[in-house]
């Protein structure tokens, strides 16, 4: 019944789809936040049918369970630069995304293939009014005026404190930042501006802040204000090829508290993946490891293990692209078993559509384990899943996985 319910979403939504209703659904999302949105966003939502979506519940939790071992945790702390390595460290992430590429499994249903993880924030607030902005445009559509959303477990406003207690926790707002390299320049700008419409959290430029011994301030209608916790959003590659200097460095004891601790950029990424037991796991190698090239590298993909949004990932493998790698640097370096995307979303027109979910956790102070709050989705036509690989077509970018309440 579900799944006939699935198709039918689809089937209306394309049937009434027009660029008038997309213009609409942007014009409602960038009038929310009072900006334009500086990546692509698709025009349609991905109807995640039911069975998929608890599949994917699964399988994530599943493999959040496995990589919280204590073991397995301190097996990676290895991997933090010591130039990088911050104090204080918490013993589990306080953000998490596991990102599932879809597939069609033995059985021929809709499935998820683990592409990678990482401990680190996502879109938590855009995404929520991004999901919000289209159901308002979905009413507009004859059998698609229903309560439709993108969280687990928890309707909005249980969501909103949620988050709220993870990043804000007990501290006043004033004195917790969102924290990013030039944030204004940003293409997640957007959720920076709606992380305040939601909890009240400012963001700032790390080049603002003011070291006092230990303690940060930054400056607020020029008055000097504590900084007692960070929402920390700066990408590390990105601060190493920018080559900029801040005003504390990273390995300083300071009175902060980090949300979540810069720390699992690192023991959180690709470098866990040969490590996973779960049957969603492509199987993957390091480099390093290797004894030889393989010869059927049409099956593999190359990645690094600390990038972001597909930076540097060799989709078509050569030996060429393996043997260049300096021997030092093949630690750094995955060959992965290629996944193969079901076509998992019909467009108007063209062959079927590929998606990627990424399943969202967050935990609160206090709490043992992360819980899976949200769900944010990317659709491609191409080999790669950024929006930045897809920005010359169309049905493609960023989106949500929605799901009405009487899918169940």
């Amino acid at each position: 019944m579900a799944a006939a319910m699935q198709r039918d979403y689809r089937k209306a939504f394309n049937a009434h789809y027009s660029p008038e209703f997309y213009a609409r659904y942007l014009a409602r999302l960038e009038k929310q936040l009072g900006t334009t949105v500086p990546f692509r966003v698709a025009e349609t939502p991905f109807f995640i049918p039911t069975g998929l979506r608890r599949r994917l519940a699964e399988h994530a939790r599943a493999i959040v369970k496995e990589i919280c071992d204590p073991s397995l945790i301190s097996m990676h702390t290895s991997g933090i630069p010591p130039r990088f390595d911050v104090p204080r460290m918490d013993q589990v992430a306080s953000c998490i995304q596991v990102d599932f590429a879809i597939v069609q499994n033995e059985d021929g249903e809709l499935d998820g293939k683990l592409v990678e993880f990482q401990g680190f924030p996502s879109l938590y607030a855009f995404t929520l009014l991004q999901a919000e902005a289209m159901a308002e445009e979905l009413k507009t559509i004859p059998g698609l005026d229903r309560p439709w959303t993108a969280l687990f477990d928890m309707d909005r406003d249980e969501y909103v404190r949620f988050l709220r207690d993870v990043i804000v926790a007990d501290q006043d707002p004033r004195e917790v930042i969102l924290m990013d390299l030039d944030p204004l320049e940003q293409k997640t700008y957007p959720d920076f501006v709606a992380t305040k419409q939601l909890i009240g959290v400012d963001f700032c430029d790390p080049g603002e802040l003011e070291v006092d011994g230990r303690t940060l301030y930054r400056r607020v209608d020029n008055k000097r204000v504590k900084v007692s916790r960070i929402y920390n959003r700066v990408v590390f590659d990105e601060l190493e090829r920018s080559g900029r200097e801040l005003p504390f460095r990273w390995r300083d004891d300071l009175d902060v508290t980090w949300v979540p601790h810069p720390n699992w950029y690192w023991v959180w990424s690709k470098f866990t993946i040969p490590k996973l037991k779960h049957s969603s796991v492509p199987k993957a190698q390091f480099v390093s490891e290797l004894a030889e090239i393989p010869h059927d590298l049409a099956n593999y993909v190359l990645k690094p293990l600390f990038s972001f949004a597909g930076t540097g990932v060799v989709v078509d493998v050569s030996p060429e692209d393996i043997t260049n790698i300096p021997p030092a640097q093949r630690n750094l370096w995955l060959l992965q078993e290629k996944i193969t995307y079901a076509p998992s979303l019909e467009p108007l027109a063209g062959p079927g559509i590929k998606a990627e979910v990424r399943m969202m956790f967050a935990r609160r102070p206090g709490d043992a384990e992360p819980t899976l709050v949200l769900n944010l989705s990317r659709l491609s036509r191409g080999k790669m899943h950024g929006v930045d690989h897809n920005r010359d077509f169309d049905w493609v970018g960023g989106t949500v996985g929605i799901w009405g309440g009487e899918d169940e």
